[in-house]
């Protein structure tokens, strides 16, 4: 697929309003089923929980200053959440063998099922909504939204991990 430079993507025409609002429709709805998800698991009891959860199950283990930065909250708010997920099982929270003056944070196997089941509630969730298009649409579909996503290059990712998405 050919690559694109910035002067060729400066020259092209703004979205129209039709268009950005087709998608923010399209936003409407991935926000409902990832709604949805959340609370079809019990454990989490908030989005910020999640939040945090997803960033540590992309990763072995983190500081606490790692997550908080990961997840765009200060270090106290991220001290208290996890004194809450240590409590509910979902999280370990061990010394650094490095560091003693650091604690690594790694989710517990409840944990990380309790992501991988909130996942598996939005793909549950997005599959029927998908099988209702017609082949050609869902192909279209996909190929829009790689280009979507290759368009959106330099959005930060931690913004993405914050809103508990995975990549």
């Amino acid at each position: 697929m050919p690559t694109t430079d910035r002067t060729e993507t400066a020259v092209r025409p703004l979205p129209q309003e039709g268009e950005v609002d087709t998608v923010l429709r399209a936003c409407r709805i991935l926000v409902a089923i990832t709604a949805r998800s959340l609370a079809a698991v019990p454990q989490v009891t908030d989005p910020l929980q999640m939040r945090a959860m997803v960033v540590l199950r992309s990763r072995e283990t983190l500081s606490l200053g790692q997550l908080a930065r990961s997840v765009g909250i200060h270090l106290t708010r991220a001290s208290r959440l996890c004194d809450r997920l240590v409590s509910q099982g979902l999280v370990d929270r061990t010394d650094d063998p490095a560091n003693r003056r650091q604690l690594l944070l790694r989710l517990t196997a409840e944990g990380r099922d309790v992501v991988d089941e909130v996942m598996r509630q939005r793909a549950e969730a997005i599959q029927p909504v998908l099988a209702r298009m017609a082949p050609a649409s869902r192909r279209a579909l996909v190929r829009a939204l790689g280009d979507f996503d290759r368009a959106a290059e330099g959005f930060e990712e931690r913004e993405l991990w914050a809103m508990g998405w995975t990549s």
